[in-house]
């Protein structure tokens, strides 16, 4: 065994030194017979470094515009300043290579050492656009301070590991490695760890999605479920809310965004629906008046009236249902609206003479009830009355609206 591996290592160190004499005996005649033309691309290449030097101090002054230093001015111009100068030198060698003409082993060299440079350069500049667009999110006027911010470590090494893992890649993919196996443990492993921390990235990529499509931020009033409360903080994994009671109740993020939620301080205004049934002795015209009484409380007292009318036929009453808005989406100000039209549509009523349905009782004798002889039926009209349309604000929407504050 060790006599068949000093010959190898004999061989294979000879022929690295042949490799490296016939470089240089190629780049020597290459110098003797092409001076001109690498001075041309010498001068070219200068030219060149210093042009994209240039850009990258660009990359200074556009974060300077930015007073916040959040906006897509500095996280480009952040960008473009992480250009390093080995990029710069491979990208001048690499363009201006044709047209120094040099021997083929030197221009391979040169697009390897070019790809390299391309390549991670490239997840550099991924990096510092994607962990730039999450701090715009997070960093935005609306998130200042949140627990989230303090998360960006975390989300840089996720980022960071990503880029680079593909990069790293795509450069072995360049020079021949068969990169199948690398790929498929990347993906085993990545599966792996998914599967150990589900329900931590589960949280973490809901606190992400909180960020960018933002239903709700700190401080906004907010119901879900059966529970309601003011988001106190937006963290890693979980929410904490103020319950309307005074509780603090801590729900994990992907379970509160699984969920329906009504974000209160986004509405423009509360809706309160009233029924009313009126005993079924009410004349029709008294009936067909009162949505205008209705309407008419609802003004007095600044509401929004929205429509008013009847819409069904109860046990023991005719039912009429009311609806209007309150002028904010303060809950205080929906309750005193409500308390307020309640009272008035109660006293109007009074002095109208018109009264609500309760639950009662008659007593009708055999006679009255029919039992004694059989009455014979009224003869139906031969045409029937027109009723005016209830009075409302003209909302033709195909939205269901039957809903309440």
């Amino acid at each position: 065994m060790t006599n068949t591996t000093a010959p190898n290592r004999l061989v294979a160190h000879h022929d690295l030194i042949r490799q490296l004499n016939d470089l240089y005996d190629a780049t020597a005649e290459w110098f003797e017979t092409h001076w001109l033309q690498i001075l041309i691309a010498l001068g070219a290449g200068v030219l060149i470094f210093v042009g994209l030097h240039a850009l990258k101090s660009f990359g200074n002054r556009l974060c300077g515009r930015d007073p916040r230093g959040t906006g897509w001015y500095t996280i480009f111009g952040r960008a473009i300043t992480k250009t390093g100068n080995f990029f710069i030198i491979m990208t001048a060698a690499a363009t201006v290579s044709g047209i120094g003409e040099p021997p083929q082993k030197l221009a391979q060299i040169i697009q390897f050492l070019f790809t390299i440079a391309a390549v991670f350069q490239s997840a550099i500049w991924a990096r510092e656009i994607i962990l730039g667009a999450i701090e715009h999110r997070t960093q935005a006027s609306d998130y200042h301070g949140e627990a989230l911010v303090n998360a960006m470590g975390l989300i840089r090494l996720f980022v960071t590991f990503i880029v680079f893992a593909i990069a790293l890649v795509l450069v072995l993919g360049n020079l021949g490695v068969n990169v199948t196996g690398l790929v498929a443990g990347l993906g085993v492993g990545g599966i792996a760890i998914g599967l150990a921390a589900q329900s931590i990235f589960a949280d973490l990529f809901a606190a992400i999605a909180i960020i960018f499509d933002r239903p709700f931020k700190k401080g906004d009033a907010i119901t879900f479920d059966k529970s309601a409360g003011t988001v106190e903080s937006i963290g890693m994994r979980s929410t904490r809310i103020r319950g309307t009671t005074g509780e603090a109740r801590i729900i994990g993020n992907k379970k509160l965004l699984d969920q329906e939620i009504i974000n209160n301080t986004q509405r423009e205004m509360r809706r309160v629906i009233f029924t009313l049934g009126v005993v079924q002795t009410t004349p029709v015209s008294v009936m067909d008046q009162l949505p205008h009484l209705l309407k008419d409380i609802v003004e007095d007292h600044q509401g929004t009236f929205v429509r008013a009318g009847f819409v069904g036929f109860g046990v023991q009453s005719y039912d009429f249902e009311l609806q209007f808005d309150s002028p904010s989406a303060a809950l205080q100000d929906m309750f005193d609206l409500r308390h307020s039209i309640g009272l008035a549509i109660i006293q109007r009523l009074n002095d109208d003479g018109i009264a609500l349905a309760y639950p009662t009782q008659t007593g009708l004798t055999a006679e009255e009830a029919g039992m004694i002889r059989p009455r014979r039926p009224r003869k139906l009209a031969e045409s029937n009355e027109t009723i005016a349309k209830p009075p409302s604000s003209g909302d033709r929407s195909a939205a269901d609206q039957e809903g309440g504050a």
